[in-house]
């Protein structure tokens, strides 16, 4: 090679390398770019009680912007979603409405989210407040937040959303309709149609029920060994406190031997084969009583991080959401998303909101469900809640919605649910009612 083309050569690889480098500059500074911000609130409940909220909203852009409000699941819920406990040096639990509100503002939306009442961070409870509270207080809170909202001066008050999932599909259609000239939207993640009986009913009794009779009973006798129960990881399922007795659970904590704890639970139960109860004379009505004791006690303190009784019996006694539906303004949007493995909100519960919508002609109606999904929008079998971060097209799903039916640009809204569609058809089934 002559020296002139060495030279080139030398050259070319120079330019190359500082373009190389440039480049790397220009990604690790926009990894440090301001893209949301954060600003915590307190709410005000009323009678002298406060929980905490934060609003996430574009760092950048022109307001104000279109505002969405979440409203939580069931259980003693922080404005995260937090499954699980924060422990030092250990993994970091799993957020899923963070998560939604960083991907929301992300693209152009202001989202509030805030702790039920009682609950603070980490799961700690304040047992007085968390012991009384009825699914009313639970809509009354979900009101004020809402009106906070609409207050802050980044939301634009015309294009306000309501995300709920799980028991926040209960609160929101009724804050819709107790609202209907500020809400505009609303997102149904883990539908409760009917009365929260029958989804509780679905999870103590009639799934572990299937479960045993399914996977357990591999001989089809009617009979399954304690054995089985104890070494079977479904006991730390959402069925734990069903197939495994909180007494078991207990003795387990101490001891770690399960098998011991189920033989003296079963231990005036058990069948003419040692080790063995039958699934029909025995599990069965175990379970059933297991149902029926969740609204028994009479607590005035309270810390079950699930519910307690004064809320759950208030739930029982509450007007199902399939039939208030209608009442929802005929110019609110109504997107309900459900995974098809969806242990806690079966998702026959979707599909007949979704029966019931078209019944009385609601004009703007669209029901998503998501193959190999379960309650967190994560995948699962058909027995167990995956845990783990909400899949990014079902996010995909959520924004190209909430982008077309909050006066954006059209183009880029039809771009965007398009894209999505296309790539995620092997992931959704959509039916849709819109016009």
């Amino acid at each position: 090679m002559s020296l002139g083309l060495l030279l080139i050569a030398i050259l070319t690889l120079s330019c190359l390398s500082f373009t190389i480098f440039e480049q790397q500059n220009q990604v690790l500074a926009q990894s440090y770019v301001q893209i949301i911000k954060y600003r915590n609130l307190v709410i005000d409940l009323g009678n002298g009680l406060k929980t905490n909220a934060q609003l996430t909203y574009p760092a950048v852009g022109k307001g104000p912007f279109p505002g969405v409000l979440i409203i939580g699941g069931s259980g003693a819920g922080d404005k995260n979603g937090t499954v699980g406990f924060v422990h030092k040096n250990g993994p970091k639990p799993l957020k899923p409405y963070f998560q939604i509100a960083q991907y929301l503002s992300e693209r152009g939306f202001a989202v509030l989210r805030y702790d039920k009442r009682g609950i603070g961070a980490n799961s700690t409870i304040n047992q007085n407040v968390w012991g009384n509270t009825t699914i009313n207080d639970l809509i009354e809170d979900s009101k004020k937040a809402l009106n906070v909202l609409m207050q802050q001066p980044e939301v634009d008050s015309k294009r306000i959303n309501l995300i709920g999932h799980s028991e926040g599909t209960i609160i929101a259609p009724r804050v819709a309709i107790d609202n209907s000239t500020k809400v505009k939207n609303i997102i149904l993640m883990g539908m409760v149609a009917q009365n929260l009986r029958v989804p509780v009913r679905y999870q103590y009794v009639y799934l572990p029920l299937k479960y045993a009779t399914q996977v357990l009973d591999k001989n089809h006798t009617g009979l399954i060994s304690i054995q089985q129960i104890s070494e079977n990881p479904f006991r730390y399922s959402v069925m734990i406190n069903t197939l495994v007795p909180p007494s078991v659970l207990h003795t387990f904590l101490r001891t770690h031997d399960t098998k011991v704890s189920l033989e003296k639970e079963f231990a005036n139960n058990t069948t003419n084969k040692p080790g063995y109860i039958s699934i029909d004379k025995q599990l069965r009505p175990f379970l059933i009583k297991v149902y029926e004791n969740l609204t028994a006690l009479n607590l005035s303190k309270c810390n079950n991080i699930d519910g307690c009784p004064v809320l759950i019996r208030s739930h029982f006694s509450l007007i199902p959401t399939l039939s208030i539906i209608g009442n929802v303004s005929k110019s609110t949007g109504i997107l309900i998303l459900n995974g098809e493995n969806d242990t806690q909100t079966p998702i026959q519960q979707a599909f007949i909101l979704q029966q019931r919508l078209t019944d009385v002609n609601h004009p703007d109606h669209t029901l998503i469900t998501y193959p190999n999904l379960g309650h967190l929008f994560y995948p699962s079998s058909q027995w167990l809640t995956g845990v783990g971060p909400i899949q990014r097209y079902v996010l995909a799903d959520i924004y190209a919605w909430l982008e077309a039916h909050s006066g954006l640009s059209h183009s880029l809204a039809t771009t965007a649910a398009s894209q999505a569609a296309a790539n995620m058809t092997s992931n959704t089934n959509i039916d849709s009612n819109s016009h």
